[in-house]
């Protein structure tokens, strides 16, 4: 099969694409669409659990750990010790934050007012559709495959 016939590679083509979009407009702030959407994530009033940001984003935890420890060097987080529950940080977004925070989402807005306006509203709806659909197939198989016992590898 034709790697152009197949689903995955028109996904990741256009992720590709908007990804070097999104780092076009977020370089011109001094940050990276990767930081952007971390700050994104980030509740502005109630700051958001470190151990809730990394399955929202779906980084792995020392992509997590090195992204804040850069952010809060670069003096755009804070991190704060739960004052109900001692054992967890919440992060919170800092003046700086959430000016940069808000460049993202202008970014985030302006592009998406950009497919609205090209794309018929009854296209997007079933684009949407199926997206989420394929999201549900891939953690469904992810589940199944977590699940299986696994191969036992031959000793040499």
């Amino acid at each position: 099969m034709k790697k152009e016939k197949t689903v995955d590679f028109h996904i990741k083509w256009a992720w590709h694409a908007i990804s070097r979009m999104y780092n076009a407009h977020a370089g011109r702030f001094g940050i990276t669409m990767a930081i952007g959407y971390v700050l994104l994530n980030i509740d502005l009033d109630e700051g958001t659990p470190a151990t809730k940001i990394g399955p929202l984003l779906g980084m792995e935890p020392r992509s997590l750990v090195r992204m804040l420890k850069s952010l809060e060097e670069r003096g755009l987080i804070r991190r704060e010790v739960d004052e109900n529950d001692k054992r967890f940080v919440r992060i919170y977004l800092t003046e700086e934050g959430k000016i940069k925070r808000e460049m993202a989402r202008e970014g985030v807005i302006q592009f998406n007012n950009m497919l609205r306006e090209r794309i018929p509203l009854d296209k997007l709806v079933v684009f949407l559709d199926v997206i989420k659909e394929i999201n549900l197939m891939v953690e469904d198989e992810n589940a199944k495959i977590k699940a299986a016992e696994p191969e036992e590898l031959p000793l040499d």
